[in-house]
């Protein structure tokens, strides 16, 4: 149905954010106890969700895709939510850097440049 709704990160923020994290963070420091490392997870994401369906609609925005977009109602939309809690990390200091629009319109010029590439 397009309804669900996902959250999506650049991967050169996700890296980012790991280094961050490993250069920045003793997890001594997030333990409550601080006798034990335990429920010191952090979360690593933008904290922002979009529908599919309005992803699609994004996607094809940015391609200049001019058809239309169909949604299979029969099949099951899954999970409807799965956003995480970045919280921690904010807390931290790390935010992401590129936005989804941003970051749809770099994967696609690497595509047209990647398929420029093998056309010649």
């Amino acid at each position: 149905t397009g309804k669900p709704k996902r959250e999506f990160l650049w991967s050169e923020d996700l890296a980012d954010a790991c280094v961050y994290i490993m250069e920045n963070v003793n997890f001594r420091d997030l333990s409550k106890d601080k006798k034990e490392i335990r429920n010191c997870h952090i979360n690593i994401g933008t904290g922002k969700e979009i529908k599919i369906r309005e992803l699609a609609v994004l996607v094809a925005k940015i391609v200049g895709y001019k058809g239309k977009s169909k949604f299979n109602p029969g099949v099951r939309d899954g999970t409807m939510r799965k956003l995480t809690d970045v919280t921690k990390l904010r807390s931290l200091g790390w935010k992401h850097r590129v936005e989804l629009e941003e970051g749809i319109g770099l994967m696609y010029k690497w595509y047209l440049a990647d398929q420029q590439q093998n056309d010649d």
